[in-house]
């Protein structure tokens, strides 16, 4: 029998016993989809994942800065260092950064003392910070050493009374500056009580404020974050003094992320693994029910002048057709899902991951459809002639 003429007679015995086989196709269908949507997803879901990691104690953030000692000199990082830094591989971003333990604010009479940072741009994407009112710095603000100040939920609430303090003027150090945004309370921590303002102005209206001798550097994953840490010396050593350098992660909280994402991501492959391999004793059973209800027609056949191998080769093609099918209706199930989740993730992956996923799908259900049919095809290629015909 010619390759054509198989496939023909194979899609048309599962079309004849749809009912039969509906159950097993939807199984190894909502497997397949699980692959792909998974397999696609998972470098965008993890990559929101690490940025929304506030809440698991920022455990892909590392703090770089150098240690205070009357021994070592007074020293800054530098805007190449930050550059250096960048270019590792596993790094997201880094953001440069001067801390002032307090300075002096006014309003309406009363006196305040802040904690102060001096930030870039890159501040709060490197710490997943969103403003609850108001807006960040502009460029301009940075640019030009404006006199605005961001504010954590509980200063201003301390200073104002309110969070809705937008626009509101406040006195640092004797100078007027414009409240432009209050920070979102989650995930902040001890940053509910700080005051933000760009960090040209720092460094050039607040006079005691330290140097810019702080880095925060956000990795692209946790998995990156034991990479990185070990790089950074070297990366600062090559283009600046480094005495007294500290590196800081929070190992511990790193740990737990990661011990968390390995059994999340055992659960959903062991489950994966699990609907493909009863889809596969599905289509076992079912093929040997098949070879069982169709005994007089495989010994009408063999009767008739059928060889052995072109028994066994409509009931193998039969079961691969039934697996690739399957694994088709899970490719447009996994196609559904990951623009479902795309949408709901604000990120969309790569089109080439996609087919990839889907053409690996495919040799899967192949490979399926050849194990599970293995069987039941030698089973009725091996029949009696005369008793497969007397067969009731």
């Amino acid at each position: 029998m010619h390759l054509g003429d198989l496939l023909r007679v194979s899609i048309r015995q599962l079309l004849r016993h749809r009912r039969r086989y509906w159950g097993v196709m939807l199984a190894i269908a909502i497997g397949t989809a699980g692959f792909i949507t998974i397999i696609t997803m998972g470098r965008d879901l993890k990559k929101n994942f690490n940025r929304d990691l506030e809440l698991l104690g920022k455990a892909t953030l590392i703090r770089v800065y150098f240690e205070k000692r009357p021994s070592f000199a007074y020293q800054r990082f530098q805007p190449s260092t930050l550059d250096a830094l960048r270019r590792l591989p596993g790094v997201s971003e880094a953001s440069l950064v001067a801390q002032q333990p307090w300075v002096l604010a006014s309003w309406q009479g009363r006196d305040y003392n802040l904690a102060m940072l001096g930030v870039d741009a890159a501040f709060w994407q490197v710490n997943g910070l969103i403003p609850r009112r108001g807006k960040f710095f502009t460029p301009e603000d940075l640019r030009f050493s404006q006199r605005v100040v961001i504010l954590g939920p509980e200063l201003a609430r301390t200073i104002f009374g309110r969070d809705n303090v937008v626009g509101e003027q406040l006195t640092i150090q004797q100078e007027l500056y414009t409240v432009l945004a209050v920070l979102n309370g989650a995930g902040l921590g001890d940053y509910a009580h700080f005051a933000f303002m760009p960090l040209s102005t720092a460094e050039n209206r607040i006079m005691r404020i330290s140097p810019a001798n702080r880095i925060y550097l956000r990795c692209r994953t946790w998995e990156d974050v034991s990479k990185v840490a070990p790089l950074i010396p070297g990366a600062i050593q090559a283009v600046q003094p480094a005495q007294g350098l500290k590196v800081e992660v929070a190992w511990e909280h790193l740990r737990r992320v990661e011990a968390v994402a390995w059994w999340v991501e055992f659960f959903i492959y062991s489950s994966i693994v699990a609907t493909l391999i009863l889809g596969g004793l599905g289509i076992w059973t079912v093929m040997m029910a098949a070879v069982r209800s169709r005994t007089r027609e495989i010994g009408l056949k063999k009767a008739m002048g059928a060889e052995d191998r072109a028994i066994m080769a409509q009931f193998l093609a039969e079961a691969v057709c039934l697996s690739v099918a399957a694994s088709l209706l899970g490719s447009a199930l996994g196609f559904i899902s990951v623009e479902v989740t795309s949408l709901l993730i604000h990120s969309h992956p790569g089109e080439g991951l996609f087919l990839m996923c889907v053409l690996l799908g495919l040799l899967v259900a192949v490979g399926l459809g050849v194990a599970a049919g293995l069987y039941p095809s030698l089973q009725a290629s091996r029949m009696e002639v005369v008793s497969a015909i007397r067969y009731e």
